[in-house]
């Protein structure tokens, strides 16, 4: 077994695939090589295995997690819109959920994921809309959803900003990114889809700017996690422990936004000012090719994606099972 916390690498040994992306946010990868990325201009953009592309879709708002389902048709989570839609691979949508009760439209739907019994789990990050107030003024509104054959129900709620959600290899825990807490919270998942209570997994607070979007479980259960703000990749160990394999960040850009989040003034300019000269707010972590060690990272402001080669394989998605 590698020791992954041995694992680091310099800016320059990343490469960037894709070209003119529009907020690259998620990324789906196929046994076969064909990526799909979270697309604003419509819903996806497909990038076949010889690099040729195609945005697909018509969907008006701002895509962003993306799930496959078996049949290969892809769900989006809509953080502008409060939709969570399916496409299908000739273009065409529909909407599947917009509320959970009377509750519509849902808020800041961010991401969706599929588990081993075609249930979908959403994660809204806030109530309100549009989500930047939550980001600007952190408070406890975001909430996690379960579709099952009993409909929509919210089975978790309180959360600061919850962003992706995924569970481990054994569908033991529903992990969650509680982004304005800067750290990885898990649930006890119950044979109905209710969940135990809340825990927080790793460092209570992983540190100054660590605001943690997107991440992964590789096979050896590591949690592979992008800080946005940080232009960071970090990895968590099954025991709890971090470290940090890269990051691009500007520092001044970073001490401004933080101490505007502190007093509750911070605007989006100030937020987006934090990009880094390499890497700009990487959202998330995806583990691709044949071998499932190619790592692609999505991102809300790069018009490609960011990818290296990893020492030990991705956990394969629902959709790889088909």
């Amino acid at each position: 077994m590698t020791d992954i916390r041995d694992f680091r690498l310099d800016l320059g040994e990343l490469s960037f695939y894709g070209q003119n992306l529009s907020r690259p946010e998620s990324v789906l990868a196929e046994p076969d090589g064909t990526l799909w990325t979270s697309d604003n201009r419509g819903g996806v953009t497909r990038i076949d295995p010889d690099g040729r592309q195609q945005t697909i879709g018509r969907i008006q708002g701002e895509p962003n997690g993306l799930a496959m389902d078996p049949e290969g048709h892809i769900y989006i989570a809509d953080i502008a819109t409060g939709h969570i839609y399916r496409l299908y691979r000739d273009g065409r949508h529909q909407v599947v959920l917009d509320g959970v009760g009377d509750r519509q439209p849902l808020g800041a739907a961010n991401f969706v994921f599929i588990d081993s019994q075609d249930r979908l789990w959403i994660s809204v990050s806030t109530r309100e809309i549009p989500w930047f107030v939550a980001a600007a003024h952190p408070r406890p509104d975001g909430y996690i959803v379960l579709v099952d054959e009993q409909g929509p129900r919210i089975v978790a709620d309180g959360i600061y900003f919850p962003n992706e959600i995924r569970m481990d290899a054994a569908e033991r825990y529903l992990y969650v990114a509680e982004t304005m807490k800067r750290r990885m919270l898990r649930y006890p998942v119950h044979p109905d889809g209710s969940l135990g209570p809340q825990e927080i997994f790793g460092p209570e607070d992983l540190g100054f700017g660590a605001y943690v979007d997107g991440f992964a479980f590789d096979a050896e259960g590591n949690i592979w996690l992008t800080l946005i703000l940080r232009n960071a990749l970090g990895i968590l160990t099954p025991d709890g422990s971090y470290h940090t394999v890269f990051e691009d960040v500007n520092q001044p850009a970073l001490e401004n936004a933080q101490a505007k989040l502190d007093a509750g003034q911070l605007t989006p300019e100030e937020m987006f000012a934090c990009v880094g000269p390499t890497l700009q707010f990487p959202a998330s972590v995806t583990f691709g090719g044949p071998d499932l060690r190619t790592v692609y990272l999505g991102s809300l402001a790069m018009p490609h994606l960011v990818t290296f080669r990893s020492p030990v394989p991705g956990l394969p998605m629902r959709h790889w099972r088909r």
